[in-house]
């Protein structure tokens, strides 16, 4: 066994094996194997993919990358009935529900699909794995949904029912700034959400649809045409979501490597600094310790396009 990151895997396993790592325990991140190792971050990544192959770990939002096993469990969460469910609340634990012969319905798999593509992002859901999680056949859902496609709806739908509508009165420029805000909220609680929405091909469920439903009844009485009320609905979603896109992809790179945003990009300073000569305009920029925070990216780029609107 000559590769080190085999080395790195099979002696992570051999603990999780010995007990000296349990369930729910977090396993080193990969600054940690890069330090401990001396591996690349390469090989650090890989050692990662490797254990979550093996179903040795996985992901949670907010605690990073641990062993499988039931203390892994988040603590309850509020989540919307799915589309022609009924009822618009529902209360539930995360990743409860999955006893042996407990009752298999369109929610359940709904709600364990979310979880998955919350923790570990889209490409880890399979109505296969749905099925593993719920200790289910994996032809009986398909009783209840008919495909990816159709989950995906229902996924995109019980996901913009968390949203808090707009008001119906107040100032314009504060009622739309409030349906973005929410929008952006939704996209950060699921990083999966923003590339799984179509711009050219809407998905047509009730819970997108209020959203130009709020954006319209805010432009009512401006004078603006059907046509130029749509716009200004498309070209604000449009910024919302296109900024949340990149949401998921930062979420794996976390995933991956173990380092934020902030961290990754101070790795890249050596790089920046020979890259870029002393008279650039750029130069001031890596010299200034500004803080690339997407919130505060939303906030700005937000407050311009409705600066924009609003003459």
């Amino acid at each position: 066994m000559d590769s080190p990151y085999l080395r790195i895997v099979a002696d992570i396993r051999r603990r999780i094996a010995a007990g000296e790592l349990r369930p729910g325990d977090p396993v080193p991140s990969a600054r940690r194997i890069c330090r401990d190792w001396g591996v690349a971050i390469a090989t650090a990544t890989k050692v990662h993919a490797a254990l979550r192959r093996e179903g040795l770990t996985r992901a949670v939002p907010g605690v990073g990358t641990v062993v499988v096993g039931p203390a892994v469990s988040p603590p309850p969460a509020r989540r919307p009935a799915v589309a022609g469910g009924g009822s618009a609340a529902a209360y539930r634990p995360r990743g409860s529900g999955r006893e042996p012969g407990a009752e298999i319905n369109r929610e359940r798999i709904v709600l364990t699909a979310i979880d998955i593509a919350d923790a570990e992002g889209m490409g880890e859901v399979s109505m296969r794995r749905i099925a593993a999680e719920l200790r289910a056949a994996t032809m009986s859902l398909y009783r209840h949904v008919s495909g990816k496609e159709e989950l995906i709806l229902h996924m995109v739908d019980a996901a913009l029912g968390e949203r808090d509508a707009a008001p119906v009165t107040g100032e314009r420029r504060s009622r739309l700034a409030y349906v973005g805000r929410s929008i952006w909220r939704v996209f950060r609680r699921h990083p999966w959400l923003a590339g799984a929405m179509s711009l050219t091909r809407p998905q047509l469920v009730p819970n997108a649809l209020s959203i130009a439903d709020e954006v319209l009844g805010a432009l009512a009485g401006t004078g603006l045409n059907p046509e130029e009320q749509l716009y200004v609905h498309l070209t604000l979603f449009s910024f919302v979501r296109g900024l949340a896109t990149a949401l998921e992809a930062e979420s794996e790179a976390q995933r991956e490597t173990g380092l934020d945003n902030e961290e990754w990009m101070r790795t890249q300073e050596p790089r920046l600094d020979e890259l870029v000569p002393a008279g650039s305009a750029l130069r001031p920029l890596i010299q200034s310790d500004i803080d690339f925070d997407l919130d505060r990216l939303f906030e700005f780029g937000l407050n311009r396009l409705l600066d924009g609107l609003q003459v």
